[in-house]
């Protein structure tokens, strides 16, 4: 009983299962029907479900057929109907054919027409799109017309602009032409078209420079002298209000603007041609002369194609190089002073140049770079001085010379170059000036000293009084009381020597001037080689004189009593110095004159040779003389020769009236004793073996005649029987 009670619950499952399985098929789409098929086939209770199948199958069959039959007579007459509209519907369709036929016919020009408007429309499209595409195209096409327009005036700054331009802003927009394309690959090529252009200009620009150095120096130079020259009106009209020219003031302001209307041609030198100023005109600025804009046009184009760099490195190069060439001296720079003034300019147009590139352009040129060359030049300038001045002989060439380096440092300092070293040199050529000065000093010495004629002065007027005391300083009362003709005690190689001196100090004076010395320096300078002057070169001028052969007694004589005025001059020269110097001399190390030492060994000499003269005098007299030791005949007169010689020792002391009173003594004095001591020579001779009586009574009346000599007192000042004594030794030999 269980048993059937299970196989009536599984039944009840299979046909509940049976069951859904159909609904799901009813409900499914095709597709999707396999897998519930599957698992009807995979239960053991398939044939069962084809019965069930079936009999769902018959059941929606009847419904259908229940259906059909409600419905049918609609049907019927929805099939009239539409047999009816079939009708008129092909009635319709006739009359939209013939319609058609006869709207395709009326339509037909219609068609035409709008087939040709079809054609304007898409041409008018076309135009419109070709109008657009040439308005993006046109400003390509302009600005490398432009391009090529400012290629060719030169103009390559703004040329470079346009390339970028056209580059950066136009060719994108139109990159996909062909032409296009062949301006982008020319584009490269215009860059260094242009590059290469500059740099050629540059170069002119930098031979040209070298070749107007010395003009545009020569300009500097001129504007420093005559600023110096309204400097000194100021100082001697202090009370007229003047502002020294600043550095600022003399940089003339340039404008960089680089894009210009008019071109700049191959040739452009970039000096300016400016006509010969007269000397009462302004003269132009220096860098009036020069046209920079070269040297901006090719900077901003290097810059701008990022070759900054190497631009800077080849303008220093070739600027060093330059330098080089404007130190360098010519060999015979020293024979004229436009040797000098041409080198002084053309390194002073090199350094405006530079000076002013360094203050125009933004680090072409830097300080330091600056500096290095000034460094160079100052080196190369002072050695090349120092070579070619040592050869001047002439102190007004080297006179000329330090005013010409005075004005080349006062040039260069007002760019802003220490000149330190230039002004330390100009006190080495001044020792070389000094002696100069004395070589011509000493022509002008000798001279006056051979000329000379070693007399006094005569004088008729007063007028030539004044004239002779005007130009010596010399006071005597007793001289001015007597009347005219008169003589001055000394000869005129006196007021000329005297004024020669002065002279000599002036022209060290000019030397000093502008060397940025104090009162003391320049004063300790002039003391220093009027020193020279007098202890040197008038010294060896007069030794020289006194020292010549042919040099008599009157002249000895004249040069003592010259030497003897010039050495009270002394201190008339030491107030001269104070006064053109304004320092006393009671100053702290200033330099005494040494000119009362010099005519003092003058005098000396003279004396000496005075002495020298007399005793050669008197050995010339001496030689005459001509003893007959052995005769007899008794004379009653002095010889002949000592005669003569007694003479000429009367007429020479004479002469000795204005001489120091020791000199004409001690002349004196040493003319009787080498008088005395040559007679006893002629005495003792060894061919002298014996005398006779006559011999000496003749020996004994010529040394009476020199003791009468002695006694008629030939110079005053001797004590009684003093000069007498030179002859005793000799009256006592003979005595004997």
């Amino acid at each position: 009983m269980e048993r059937g009670k299970m196989a009536e619950a599984e039944s009840l499952e299979t046909a509940a299962e049976h069951e859904r399985i159909l609904r799901e098929i009813e409900s499914t789409d095709t597709a999707c029907i396999g897998p519930t098929l599957r698992s009807v086939y995979d239960g053991e209770e398939h044939g069962r479900f084809m019965e069930k199948l079936e009999t769902r199958i018959r059941n929606h069959d009847r419904e259908i057929e229940k259906m059909c039959n409600f419905h049918y007579q609609g049907f019927v007459d929805s099939i009239t109907e539409l047999l009816k509209v079939r009708g008129e519907a092909q009635k319709l369709k006739n009359q939209v054919t013939d319609t058609n036929r006869k709207l395709q016919h009326e339509g037909k020009e219609l068609v035409i027409a709008m087939e040709e408007l079809k054609q304007c429309r898409l041409q008018q499209r076309n135009i419109s799109a070709t109008v657009d595409k040439l308005m993006l195209c046109l400003p390509v096409l302009e600005m490398y017309s432009k391009l090529r327009d400012q290629m060719k005036t030169k103009r390559h700054y703004p040329a470079l602009k346009t390339l970028e331009h056209l580059e950066h802003t136009y060719l994108p927009q139109v990159s996909h032409y062909r032409f296009c394309k062949v301006m982008v690959d020319n584009i490269p090529k215009l860059r260094e078209e242009i590059k290469d252009v500059s740099m050629s200009d540059l170069k002119d620009f930098l031979e040209s420079i070298r070749k107007h150095s010395d003009k545009i120096g020569e300009t500097a130079m001129k504007q420093a002298q005559q600023q110096r020259n309204l400097d000194n009106i100021v100082l001697q009209q202090p009370r007229i209000g003047s502002k020294r020219k600043s550095k600022k003031d003399a940089y003339i302001i340039f404008d960089t603007e680089i894009e210009s209307t008019s071109p700049k041609s191959e040739q452009d030198s970039g000096i300016l041609d400016v006509e010969d100023e007269e000397d009462d005109e302004e003269v132009p600025g220096a860098q009036d002369l020069v046209d920079f804009s070269p040297v901006y046009r090719c900077l901003h184009i290097y810059s701008v194609l990022g070759a900054r760099e190497t631009f800077e490195n080849y303008y220093r190069k070739q600027r060093r190089k330059q330098a080089r060439l404007v130190l360098q001296p010519p060999s015979n720079m020293h024979e004229t002073l436009d040797g000098y003034r041409k080198y002084f300019n053309q390194i002073v147009g090199f350094f405006v140049v530079e000076d002013h590139i360094l203050h125009t352009t933004q680090g072409l040129v830097n300080r330091a770079y600056i500096d290095e060359l000034w460094e160079m030049a100052l080196s190369k300038t002072i050695a090349a001085l120092r070579t070619h001045s040592s050869y001047c002989s002439d102190p007004n060439l080297v006179l000329d010379l330090k005013n010409l380096i005075v004005l080349f440092a006062d040039t260069l300092q007002v760019y802003g170059f220490p000149v330190n070293q230039l002004f330390d040199m100009l006190l080495e050529i001044r020792d070389q000036y000094s002696e100069t000065l004395l070589k011509k000093w000493a022509g002008i010495f000798r001279n006056i000293l051979d000329s000379d004629n070693y007399s006094p002065i005569p004088v008729t007027s007063e007028e030539m009084y004044k004239k002779v005391v005007g130009q010596f300083p010399f006071q005597d009362i007793e001289l001015e009381k007597q009347p005219f003709p008169k003589k001055f005690p000394f000869s005129e190689f006196v007021p000329k020597v005297y004024n020669q001196i002065k002279e000599f100090i002036y022209a060290c004076l000019k030397f000093s001037e502008d060397l940025h010395l104090s009162s003391t320096e320049i004063d300790d300078m002039i003391r220093k080689s009027t020193n020279l002057l007098l202890t040197r070169t008038l010294s060896n001028s007069l030794q020289n004189v006194i020292k010549r052969k042919n040099i008599g007694l009157t002249e000895l004589v004249q040069i003592i009593i010259n030497t003897t005025h010039l050495e009270k001059s002394c201190k008339y020269l030491e107030e001269f110095i104070t006064n053109i110097t304004n320092v006393l001399p009671e100053t702290v190390h200033t330099t005494k004159l040494y000119g009362t030492t010099t005519f003092k060994d003058a005098r000396h000499a003279a004396e000496e040779e005075i002495y020298t003269n007399l005793n050669q005098k008197i050995d010339q007299f001496l030689q005459l003389a001509d003893y007959d030791w052995m005769t007899g005949d008794l004379g009653n007169k002095a010889s002949d020769y000592l005669v003569d010689l007694i003479a000429f020792l009367r007429s020479t002391f004479a002469v000795f009236t204005h001489l120091p009173g020791k000199v004409a003594q001690t002349a004196c004095m040493s003319a009787c004793k080498h008088l005395a001591t040559s007679l006893m020579q002629l005495l003792l001779e060894a061919e002298v073996r014996q005398l006779t009586l006559g011999a000496l009574q003749q020996f004994n009346l010529d040394v009476r005649e020199c003791e009468q000599f002695a006694r008629s007192g030939p110079v005053p000042g001797f004590q009684e029987d003093t000069l007498q004594l030179a002859f005793i030794d000799l009256r006592q030999d003979e005595g004997y």
